[in-house]
């Protein structure tokens, strides 16, 4: 790849994690700066990937602030709009799971929310970029921002950007009378690399799963490879799909896998298992950025798989949104 930046165009949102009932007794609550594409942009910088965010914040000084800490991070936030009035939130109890049904959004009226079509340069925004990635809680606030979207992808895949994006899928999002599969479809046509799961798949593309009950790892491996064929056949402009496994494992902890499937062939990475979970949010963003790594330096198939894999797992045991594992950690014994 060329010295062009990847651009990560999405949310920022402030995440408070409340530790249980004790925040209210102790008047403490930990914030963190995060959002799925900040939390990719992050770890891409400190791979030393020349990257970009975009996103829009209110113009005040905790927008100042948040934009310091950014560019302090080797991100560029020149691309940062200034317009709206709030910044998102969402709240859930530390070591909890955003799929989970202890999560609160407060993102009503946020100023990325409010976002339109036809209000934003997006030349300037994609100059010296030759990679896009997006995810699907974009879209799913309203329709405005799935239009905005689609805008964007379609500009980014006129001039030739590589695009990828996660299909992240957040149930208590998509509140504004269109299904997943209805709007999904049209922005993921753009994309050249996909990654998510079976399940959010489904939910996303209406690609089905059909499992046996009670299935093992053999199971969801054959599924994967059904559901990426039937993504790249939906949309012939992919040629990368990734779907990430994670199951619960001794009533704490974590098991791990993925596979990357390209050129008509499935690679697996090594199954992980944790008993202890430190946090579980930014687990996703941090395998998307290993694999948008893997795949901007042209590394093989198997090696971009274990190294994401690895850095995912790895995500789990730091506090925050964003990983800070570095290159000689996630690349000894890989």
């Amino acid at each position: 790849m060329s010295d062009k930046k990847v651009c990560c165009f999405g949310e920022l949102l402030l995440r408070l994690s409340p530790v249980a009932e004790n925040w209210i007794n102790q008047n403490t609550m930990p914030v963190f700066v995060g959002g799925a594409e900040l939390n990719v942009a992050t770890a891409l910088a400190n791979w030393q990937i020349p990257v970009k965010y975009n996103t829009v914040l209110p113009l005040n000084q905790l927008s100042e602030e948040i934009k310091t800490s950014i560019e302090s991070k080797n991100i560029d936030a020149s691309s940062i709009i200034n317009s709206g009035n709030r910044i998102g939130i969402y709240y859930l109890p530390q070591g909890t799971d955003l799929k989970s049904g202890g999560v609160i959004y407060d993102r009503a009226y946020s100023s990325f929310s409010e976002l339109k079509p036809q209000t934003i340069d997006w030349n300037i925004i994609l100059e010296n970029v030759d990679w896009l990635h997006f995810s699907a809680i974009s879209p799913a606030l309203n329709q405005n921002v799935a239009d905005t979207c689609q805008e964007l992808l379609a500009l980014a895949h006129q001039k030739n950007i590589k695009i990828s994006v996660d299909l992240n899928y957040r149930a208590k999002l998509w509140q504004y009378g269109k299904e997943p599969f209805e709007i999904m479809p049209d922005l993921v046509q753009y994309a050249d690399v996909i990654m998510g799961n079976i399940w959010a798949a489904e939910k996303l593309l209406g690609v089905p799963v059909n499992l046996p009950e009670n299935p093992n790892q053999e199971n969801y491996l054959d599924h994967s490879e059904k559901t990426s064929k039937a993504i790249q056949q939906k949309f012939p402009k992919c040629k990368t799909v990734a779907n990430t496994f994670r199951f619960d494992y001794q009533t704490t902890g974590i098991e791990y896998y993925a596979t990357l499937f390209e050129e008509n062939q499935l690679y697996v990475s090594k199954t992980l298992k944790t008993e202890t979970v430190v946090d579980r949010v930014g687990s996703g963003d941090c395998f998307m950025a290993g694999l948008i790594y893997g795949l901007y330096k042209t590394h093989s198939a198997q090696n971009i798989i274990d190294f994401s894999a690895k850095a995912a797992f790895g995500k789990l045991q730091e506090f925050g949104d964003a990983t800070k594992q570095s290159l000689e950690e996630l690349t000894t014994n890989n």
